[in-house]
């Protein structure tokens, strides 16, 4: 039987601990979050700190870590519960989480056993964070344009370049790095190696954090790597295996956690054009009174329904152990585009309203 907070199309997906964890994350979000979203927003040049702080003392970023090493080993719906929920209230927050839970899932699934021991424990209490850095400033997603690159010198891997984007990297302390150790004739697929590299080793040169559009108080910046020397015992996975590395991040992981964040962001565009139709008054009533207007909002919901459940089905899979790439795709891809098309509905209702940064429409 459904709590209050938990909708009922979703519960074949959610089990009684699912939905406990999705009554805590909303109390967090409510009691932790929210009365730090005006200061994030009014300070679009600091990264909060503070936030990753509050993340760690609930062990969120233990989620998908294994129990063995002190995690929640909670699976990709836990996962998923926990972006979303934050993402309704700060997408900032949800990002914090869900781009460290990437480089995680590379450590679970290419560390050794000697890797796992050092750094799982760290990771599930949040005292090591870590970042993933793929994305560079002139090849964008073009994994296989990569210039980052890595030369055995005898004695360890000399790691040069820039790597941009990087979510979280001005928190975190290990970067999961991936770099070029073959010629650029070798195939792509062979040619990659990914590092774990510490923040503070030598050589590793963060750019000051910028103000971006939206996700403000989330750091996603540019890093610099200038003969960093990597030892052979912080080999991500085997040599020229750090395409698979990247790879199984990005769709294991990555794809679900956007799904997930832009979930959030999605049903807040609906609540808060629900609540500000209900209170502007127009003739003799209420803008959300007019036939048209409940039409529009009849459309934005059924489209965070689709979205909702499209999300929740893919996880729900990875967790079963189903093949599920297709949905995966489906529920990033179209999760995205069905929250756009809401985020565009909730700016024409809002009017010029939604410009005004007093209306919180116009960070979503």
């Amino acid at each position: 039987m459904s709590t209050p907070t938990t909708p009922v199309s979703l519960d074949r997906f959610l089990t009684p601990a699912h939905r406990a964890l999705w009554k805590a994350a909303d109390d967090f979000a409510a009691e932790e979050i929210q009365p730090r979203v005006e200061r994030m927003e009014r300070a679009p040049h600091r990264v909060d700190r503070k936030i990753a702080r509050l993340l760690a003392a609930r062990r969120w970023f233990g989620v998908t870590v294994p129990e063995a090493f002190g995690g929640m080993n909670a699976g990709h719906v836990a996962k998923t519960i926990l972006i979303h929920r934050l993402a309704r209230i700060s997408g900032a927050a949800a990002a914090i989480l869900q781009a460290s839970l990437i480089p995680v899932a590379a450590l679970v699934h290419y560390g050794t056993k000697d890797q796992h021991h050092t750094l799982l424990p760290a990771v599930a209490d949040a005292s090591v964070l870590m970042s993933i850095a793929v994305t560079e400033p002139d090849q964008g997603g073009h994994i296989g344009g990569m210039t980052t690159a890595a030369d055995w010198n005898g004695r360890a891997w000399v790691l040069t370049g820039v790597k941009t984007h990087v979510g979280n990297s001005h928190l975190a302390d290990t970067h999961v790095v991936i770099a070029r150790t073959a010629p650029t004739t070798t195939r792509t697929s062979k040619a990659l190696t990914a590092f774990l590299v510490k923040s503070g080793q030598r050589g590793v040169t963060l750019a000051p954090h910028t103000r971006k559009l939206g996700l403000r108080g989330f750091s996603f910046g540019q890093i610099t790597f200038d003969r960093v020397r990597v030892s052979s015992n912080d080999v991500l996975g085997e040599i020229g295996q750090g395409f698979d590395v990247a790879q199984f991040s990005s769709i294991l992981y990555g794809r679900p956690n956007l799904a997930a964040l832009s979930l959030g962001l999605h049903e807040t565009a609906v609540s808060l054009t629900a609540q500000y139709v209900s209170k502007r008054p127009r003739y003799k009533g209420k803008l959300a009174d007019l036939s048209v207007i409940r039409d529009r909002l009849g459309e934005m919901s059924a489209r965070l329904l689709m979205a909702k459940i499209l999300a929740y089905h893919a996880v729900d899979m990875l967790d079963r152990g189903l093949s599920c790439d297709d949905e995966l795709i489906a529920a990033k891809t179209l999760g995205h585009e069905l929250a756009a098309q809401t985020g565009n509905d909730a700016m024409h209702l809002h009017a010029a309203n939604g410009l005004d940064e007093n209306h919180p429409i116009q960070r979503i």
